[in-house]
């Protein structure tokens, strides 16, 4: 056996594909050993919003390195109680109260658990399609079928109800317009509810925009049906943030786009700009309030590390002093430069998303079908082609779930410039496969 990479197994390790060694990060762009610049267009995991190399990020690091390495996660510090503070002030709406955690998969089942004991039930309906993590707890409530597959190999998971996502690409629905989509859709996931017994879900736990799975945007109305469909039949709405959070999407949480308050909001990523490993919960007072009465017996040794806390201190000023509004003003730049792929590219079939989340789908223009499906055939793949062609133009980019698709989510700082080199980049590597 080959150890292409000394002892160290990267995650989501792929032998037929050894991946890029990076050594070096500066805004937008990345440096892999060779000394190759890459623009990375997928802000290495959804995650780099604030760009690479970003100082006041580096310095309060330092800052709190100097002060104190690591206080429990049982005990308070200033700066952890002051990033507690900050969260209170950009969450929407009601949220106030923040529980710390490591992972975006352990902030996920962080507010499951809590809702599970606010509601009193047990069933957490989910999308198909989704993606909330690969941890036991976590895997259960992803819909994405290699993910969930691979965690169930072994072991049961339970709890989690899937329903299907309102889409309007290759949609399951029968829909002659958006809105009718979302009615479709909503009245189906009330059907799921209904059909589970009302009084035994606790909770929907749903990405305001699609993360990995397509970047995927609710049709105009859905988000107000489901939030009456929670209040309706006491569900609690938790919004998966890790990816849509801190300004990619446009506002400080995807969840405000859409106009509807959730009940809680799970991030992680973004929030301190991947600098150091963060994530928690934000959620209502009343269903913390337990938790504030009755204490809480469980949690983890690098829960709110006092210098994630200072990374995500920093970062949450920096998007604060332009970084969303550069968001807002590039958007429409993005969109354009993709709209333009959809019609200069028979293969292309489809392009959505929202701020500086998006996808491009690939499909055959005689049948609208996907060229290739990697869930239900064997064979090569030519989405993967074009992920490297880009990257041999010097644009990272990510395929989607399923990998009909590639995602493109550059750091929140990328320029007019950026986009437009990035999307001619990965135009030409359409060209050089599709055309």
């Amino acid at each position: 056996m080959t150890r292409t990479d000394g002892p160290s197994i990267p995650h989501w390790y792929d032998p037929e594909k050894p991946p890029i060694s990076i050594t070096d990060g500066d805004g937008v762009r990345v440096t892999d050993e060779d000394g190759t610049d890459y623009l990375d267009f997928l802000s290495q995991l959804y995650c780099v919003n604030a760009g690479h190399g970003n100082q006041a990020i580096q310095e309060a690091m330092t800052e709190q390195l100097e002060r104190v390495q690591y206080v429990s996660a049982s005990k308070r510090t200033p700066v952890r109680a002051e990033l507690g503070e900050r969260l209170e002030q950009v969450a929407p709406g009601s949220l106030s109260d923040v529980v710390l955690s490591v992972s975006g998969s352990e902030a996920n089942e962080l507010a499951v658990q809590f809702a599970r004991e606010y509601t009193d039930a047990s069933t957490v309906l989910t999308r198909w399609r989704s993606y909330h993590g690969s941890t036991y707890g976590a895997g259960s409530l992803t819909g994405d079928p290699s993910t969930r597959k691979a965690v169930e190999s072994h072991a049961g998971t339970t709890g989690a109800t899937k329903f299907l996502p309102a889409v309007s690409h290759r949609s399951p629905f029968d829909a002659d317009s958006p809105e009718e989509l979302a009615e479709q859709a909503a009245d189906h996931l009330e059907y799921v509810i209904r059909n589970e017994g009302p009084d035994s879900v606790a909770a929907i736990v749903m990405e305001p925009v699609a993360g990995t799975s397509g970047a995927y945007t609710a049709p105009p109305g859905y988000f107000e049906r489901v939030r009456e469909l929670c209040d309706e039949y006491d569900v609690l709405l938790i919004a998966d943030e890790v990816i849509t959070g801190f300004g990619r999407c446009g506002d400080w949480f995807g969840i405000e786009t859409e106009g509807v308050e959730p009940d809680m909001i799970t991030f992680a990523k973004g929030v301190t700009s991947a600098y150091a490993p963060l994530a928690g919960v934000v959620a209502r007072p009343e269903i913390t309030q337990s938790i504030r009465e009755d204490g809480f017996p469980i949690g983890q040794t690098f829960g709110g590390h006092p210098v994630a806390c200072a990374a995500a201190n920093a970062a949450i000023e920096e998007y604060r002093d332009g970084i969303i509004d550069n968001v807002r003003e590039q958007s429409p730049t993005f969109e354009a430069a993709l709209a333009d792929l959809e019609a200069n590219h028979d293969a292309v079939g489809d392009v959505r998303g929202r701020g500086f989340h998006r996808a491009i789908e690939f499909t055959d223009p005689d049948t609208g079908d996907p060229y290739h499906d990697p869930l239900a055939e064997d064979g090569h793949n030519p989405v993967d082609d074009v992920v490297d062609g880009a990257a041999d133009r010097g644009v990272l980019i990510g395929s989607g779930r399923p990998g009909y698709q590639v995602m493109l989510s550059p750091p929140l700082v990328a320029d007019e410039d950026d986009i437009t080199t990035a999307v001619d980049a990965v135009s030409e590597a359409i060209a050089d496969v599709f055309d």
